[in-house]
């Protein structure tokens, strides 16, 4: 008889049994008199610390043929046969463009005060350069009232991947510095006109995504493969677009506009909490992110990653280096997965990096690896390397399986523990003096998910993509109570 039990048989009376089934009941007597203690004592967060959301415009906007809208390096791709996991593509999305009254609201419901979007560059110059379509921010004037009458402070992004067809054709997109200049130019633009009611902006989205992926593995938009040599000046002009952009705003935007970057770091973590080990993780955290990050904070590219790429290496001159160093007021770290797992090595580089066993937990994604102490180590980290002053967590999140229960509901309990377990860390990580003020989870609502189309789901509110019906899942809750106590229980 015992022979057919299984683990799942095993764990079911586990169950039963805790729920008192198939036990004596204690006697009212024998009950324990003293109550739960006060989970309003959990860790708190500093005082003023920054709750908010994100989204961006492609994956959620749809309207691709309205106002003037031009077209994206993402429209061409995701209309390409084979591109997109469950062909579909972003025309329509979320139908945010006209539905953004409503999601304003959903922002309002979470209870946070900051919402980070991004703004299409397609919709501001539909050729890349040239002249400005008129109605290119008309909708984005919409949004940031609606936003302001809500309460809720905007972060304008100013490129999350959706780079104008045009210029991809005209000069290969980020292959030239032309598109370089070319963003420079929208970002002075869009800071003349919106920094009267946005205070903080964002430059670029992730560039070790859009640039690797996009032209380096050929898996995102514009689907390229070039040789590495011709991937590192890629990058290279993405950083100095970077730079323009932020000296672009400097000039024309209101005084006491604030810019900054987010972008997906390297995550790099200790495998075991010891000095040394702590010590490689801190070489990973300057030698992975070397072509972005720091370069961008510290001015100049590291002498190992110079070595590293040989022939390789990006062409530059020093005033090119010198603008991609221009002073920023925060940096913003996309925190998932942990994407290395490193140890003291006896090579020059200080590290080695560990191999990940078949093993190792993930969520519904399978590259979202499970790994909360990465919340802890990355701003830590980066903030040493760097000597950063202002950190701000511009993304973190994860998909789930989110289907709609029998009641209409969708209880996304794997998603609360990940966010759980990754905010206690987080929590840790400031109180040991990582200087994070802000936190952005992602996303606030399911939309297209690049690749994967809208086979993944994100967000903490539910779509029915049919009906554009915006369901709360179980965690709009947790994270409401996360907000309004400035604090993460266990």
């Amino acid at each position: 008889m015992l022979g057919r039990f299984t683990r799942r048989h095993f764990a079911a009376l586990a169950g039963a049994s805790a729920l008192g089934f198939g036990a004596t009941p204690a006697a009212p007597q024998d009950r324990p008199a003293e109550p739960f203690p006060d989970r309003r004592a959990a860790a708190p967060f500093p005082q003023g610390f920054i709750w908010g959301t994100a989204t961006s415009a492609y994956q959620i906007e749809g309207a691709v043929d309205e106002d003037g809208r031009g077209r994206s390096i993402w429209d061409t791709f995701s209309h390409t046969p084979g591109h997109i996991g469950d062909n579909t593509n972003a025309d329509r999305a979320n139908d945010h463009y006209h539905l953004y009254k409503g999601d304003v609201g959903l922002i309002r419901e979470l209870g946070v005060k900051a919402y980070r979007f991004s703004i299409a560059w397609p919709r501001v110059f539909p050729d890349g350069t040239g002249a400005p379509n008129p109605k290119g921010l008309d909708f984005y004037d919409r949004l940031l009232d609606e936003l302001l009458a809500n309460g809720i402070e905007p972060y304008a992004t100013l490129y999350h991947w959706d780079l104008p067809q045009a210029l991809q054709d005209r000069c290969g997109g980020w292959q030239s510095s032309e598109t370089s200049k070319a963003f420079g130019d929208y970002a002075g633009h869009v800071a003349e006109r919106l920094s009267d009611r946005v205070k903080s902006f964002f430059t670029l989205n992730e560039v070790g995504r859009f640039l690797n992926f996009g032209y380096g593995y050929g898996i995102d938009a514009p689907g390229l493969r070039l040789p590495v040599g011709e991937l590192n000046q890629a990058r290279h002009n993405v950083v100095l677009g970077h730079g323009l952009a932020v000296q672009a705003i400097r000039a024309r935007a209101r005084a006491g506009t604030r810019v900054g970057i987010a972008e997906n770091i390297a995550a790099c973590v200790p495998a075991i909490d010891t000095p040394e080990n702590v010590r490689a993780a801190e070489n990973a955290t300057r030698e992975l992110n070397a072509g972005i990050l720091g370069v961008i904070l510290s001015g100049k590219y590291t002498e190992g990653y110079l070595t590293y790429a040989g022939k390789d290496a990006p062409k530059f001159t020093a005033e090119e280096l010198k603008i991609i160093g221009s002073p920023i007021d925060y940096v913003g770290l996309n925190i998932y997965a942990p994407q290395f797992y490193v140890v003291a090595g006896e090579h020059s580089w200080g590290f080695k990096v560990l191999p990940f066993p078949a093993s190792f937990p993930h969520m519904e994604s399978e590259w979202l690896r499970i790994g909360p102490e990465t919340a802890y180590w990355v701003p830590l980290l980066a903030a040493k390397v760097w000597n950063i002053e202002t950190i701000y967590i511009s993304e973190n999140g994860t998909s789930s399986e989110d289907k709609i229960a029998p009641d209409g509901k969708v209880y996304d309990l794997d998603r609360i523990m990940y966010l759980r377990n990754y905010l206690m860390q987080l929590q840790r990580a400031i109180a040991d003096g990582a200087p994070v003020r802000c936190y952005f989870l992602c996303s606030l609502m399911d939309n297209f998910e690049w690749i994967f189309g809208f086979a993944q789901r994100f967000g903490v509110y539910h779509v029915d993509y049919e009906t554009q019906r915006r369901t709360p899942k179980l965690s709009v809750s947790f994270y409401r109570d996360v907000v309004t106590r400035n604090a993460i229980g266990a």
